[in-house]
């Protein structure tokens, strides 16, 4: 179950940084910024719920091993 939630927390991760970051690169391409405008919050959502969710349920690992 552990290496799961390793998964998770980079995919998380993934979506935080990687997702702004290329849809940067394809604004920079293609001179409409409306592409990062709108990718930002979409994937500022999705990125913090997964990484909530995800160290929630480490948290819930630690917590099963200490005791």
């Amino acid at each position: 179950m552990r290496s799961n939630t390793q998964v998770a927390l980079a995919v998380s991760l993934f979506v935080l940084a990687g997702f702004p970051i290329f849809f940067f690169i394809v604004s920079m391409a293609a001179g409409q910024w409306n592409y990062l405008l709108f990718s930002i919050p979409a994937s500022m959502t999705a990125g913090l719920t997964g990484l909530m969710l995800t160290i929630q349920q480490i948290k819930k690992e630690r917590k099963g091993i200490k005791h």
